[in-house]
């Protein structure tokens, strides 16, 4: 698997974009909260593995950048009088975490699980981000849609390559493309919402 792309295996559904459009205050709202998400999901992987040094120090300056995100699509949201509202339950992203083994004895697979995890969230967000940044109407939220998606493939490749620090590379991308097969039967099952930016 080449790290420079994004090697999901169930592209969105085409009609996500046209809801999406239509509801961008809803998506905008979704995506405030999906940022938070982010920055804690970073916070608690360090939490967990505080004592993988590497870990630690790449994923303290991505918890500094999804929480500027978050900040970011506030202002998005201030700018058109949307309150943030409350948080809201991700279905996708919990179909996704209940993937992940729970009793293995190795604490490295566990760990690489963990991190893939969050190599797919960032991807599909990417993808998406791609979607509005090139479809939808308001050409200042297309400039930040898409500089939005370049960030996030760089923490996806980040994600990877963490894994692979302790781990085989052979034993990361095995496990990568039993995800990805995961990751695609949980997007062909799921509905598709205009209010969920995943």
């Amino acid at each position: 698997m080449s790290l420079t792309t994004l090697g999901l295996e169930l592209p969105t559904d085409p009609r996500w974009v046209d809801i999406a459009s239509m509801n961008i205050g809803e998506i905008l709202v979704d995506h405030a909260w999906c940022e938070q998400k982010a920055a804690s999901s970073c916070i608690s992987l360090i939490v967990m593995y505080t004592h993988k040094v590497e870990l630690v120090e790449v994923l303290t300056p991505i918890v500094a950048e999804e929480w500027g995100h978050f900040q970011r699509v506030l202002k998005e949201l201030r700018k058109r009088n949307i309150p943030l509202g409350r948080q809201r339950k991700d279905d996708y992203v919990n179909e996704l975490r209940s993937r992940v083994r729970r009793s293995i004895g190795d604490q490295h697979e566990q760990m690489m699980d963990n991190l893939l995890i969050n190599a797919l969230i960032e991807a599909r967000s990417c993808e998406r981000f791609k979607l509005l940044s090139e479809h939808i109407a308001d050409e200042s939220l297309r400039t930040f849609y898409r500089e939005l998606m370049i960030s996030e493939a760089g923490h996806y490749r980040t994600f990877i390559e963490l894994a692979e620090t302790y781990l085989p590379a052979s034993r990361v991308r095995e496990r990568w493309k039993e995800f990805l097969a995961v990751e695609a039967d949980i997007m062909a099952t799921m509905a598709v919402r205009g209010d969920r930016m995943h």
